[in-house]
């Protein structure tokens, strides 16, 4: 998180080991909460491997937005395992495909 700032409800963090992946998954998870006002992600260089992310809520502290998202998306990523995993077993049960 960035210091300096005594807005709480403004605030960048910075993901170390990081790419496009989690940090547009993050993005999605944030813009799906009603508290955020403004979310987005840079990457400050291509050879760097950390993602900034910027968020600004309605009032509640962006600390506590950031880590409610996080949370929201581990329960999808979850709930897509479950799923895929169901799916991988019923097939492998399943009746052959007669030609």
């Amino acid at each position: 998180m960035e210091l300096g700032s005594s807005d709480k409800t403004k605030a960048t963090f910075s993901l170390a080991d990081e790419d496009h992946t989690l940090a547009n998954s993050v993005r999605f998870a944030l813009n799906q909460d009603p508290r955020v006002t403004f979310c987005g992600y840079s990457i400050p260089h291509p050879s760097d491997a950390r993602v900034n992310i910027r968020v600004q809520t309605t009032g509640d502290p962006a600390k506590e937005v950031l880590k409610d998202a996080l949370q929201d998306l581990m329960g999808m990523s979850q709930h897509v395992r479950a799923t895929f995993d169901k799916a991988v077993v019923d097939f492998k049960t399943s009746e052959p495909v007669k030609p």
